[in-house]
């Protein structure tokens, strides 16, 4: 696959994501504290981001109509302020976006959006290490629209660790939350009580997120877990026994790349089959990880029965160009092509990988 390489900002924002802030038709970049309206990418600063050392307090920029006026709203946190926040799109005109608190859960590693309910929305789901297991769901109104209000729900009480995902690892057609010390099965209404917890296995410091995939083809959901802050991309396939216990064996993928942090399930290649989209963080714990300073890179993986092929997107030193994927990047096909393009933020730079196909 070619790929054309677009410098959008040499800003140090490590998420981003692409929604139509405007309403004019066309997908615009949103990273950090400002949104880049397409096509020529001009920058509109939003709001100011909370800066702590090499970091900013913002781990997550998932688009949502928390307030129901039609225009996309951001959801954000991040590990210092210890606040999930939502902030409100001025109806895509200029000037500043108001922030509005949501909650105040703990230190916050990152945010994902997911239907944890079944509802056919989204949820918003934060992995906050050191605290309970919660998730937000949107308060809508009766005509579906949101409100501006969010309720809780915990799923789970104590630490949960690093590393989070969302899938259906038992195959009864309800998705688990996953964690990196075992997982989660929802009661038969997931809003009504505690998740009861699997003990089942060890990831370690892993990725946000952890992928539930089937990899080798038997009909039982694996995980691909990367380590988000040492080197090692790994696949943990599941077995079970003839009394229906379930195994977890780790495999292999990757030990030459530090700090998979974040990575995706998408037709990449545009064949119809999903590949592994990933790659490195640059310095994500700033320089006191394993490999924090090696080369970055942005690579996809195509997957053939338990077996990773990887593809170089972009490679090279961070001081010289080369990018990664921070914490929270977007696929999408922003240019309407029909292919999917890569948003890559981080501390060396956001930029665009506009795929050009085979």
């Amino acid at each position: 696959m070619r790929f054309e390489k677009i410098l959008i900002d040499t800003v140090a924002f490590e998420a981003a994501s692409a929604a139509d802030i405007n309403q004019d038709g066309r997908l615009d970049i949103v990273c950090g504290g400002n949104w880049y309206e397409a096509p020529d990418w001009t920058r509109h600063p939003m709001c100011e981001v909370q800066a702590q050392g090499e970091y900013y307090d913002d781990f997550s920029d998932i688009p949502m109509d928390v307030n129901g006026d039609g225009f996309p709203d951001i959801v954000t946190g991040g590990w210092f302020g210890e606040t999930l926040y939502w902030r409100e799109n001025p109806r895509g005109k200029p000037g500043p976006w108001t922030v509005h608190s949501i909650a105040r859960i703990g230190n916050i590693e990152t945010t994902r959006a997911w239907d944890v309910d079944g509802c056919g929305e989204l949820e918003i789901v934060p992995n906050t290490p050191p605290n309970d297991q919660v998730f937000f769901k949107l308060n809508r109104g009766p005509d579906g629209r949101g409100n501006g209000t969010f309720s809780m729900y915990t799923a789970m009480k104590g630490p949960t660790g690093h590393g989070h995902g969302f899938g259906d690892i038992d195959g009864d057609g309800r998705g688990e939350i996953i964690l990196s010390g075992g997982w989660l099965e929802p009661p038969a209404d997931p809003l009504s009580g505690p998740w009861t917890f699997h003990d089942e296995f060890s990831l370690g410091a892993a990725s946000n997120p952890i992928l539930v995939h089937d990899v080798n083809g038997d009909g039982l959901a694996d995980l691909i877990v990367g380590h988000a802050h040492g080197y090692g991309l790994h696949w943990w396939e599941q077995s079970r026994d003839v009394d229906g216990r379930r195994t977890w064996t780790p495999h292999v993928i990757d030990m030459t790349c530090a700090q998979y942090h974040d990575m995706q399930l998408v037709d990449i290649d545009h064949d119809g089959e999903l590949e592994l989209v990933t790659g490195k963080r640059y310095r994500a714990h700033c320089g006191n990880d394993p490999g924090d300073n090696d080369p970055v890179g942005v690579y996809y993986f195509k997957i053939r029965q338990g077996e990773f092929e990887r593809h170089i997107i972009d490679w090279g030193p961070a001081d010289s160009g080369g990018s990664g994927v921070g914490i929270y990047f977007w696929v999408e096909d922003i240019d309407g092509d029909g292919l999917l393009d890569i948003i890559a933020p981080g501390k060396e730079g956001l930029y665009l990988f506009r795929n050009l196909g085979p």
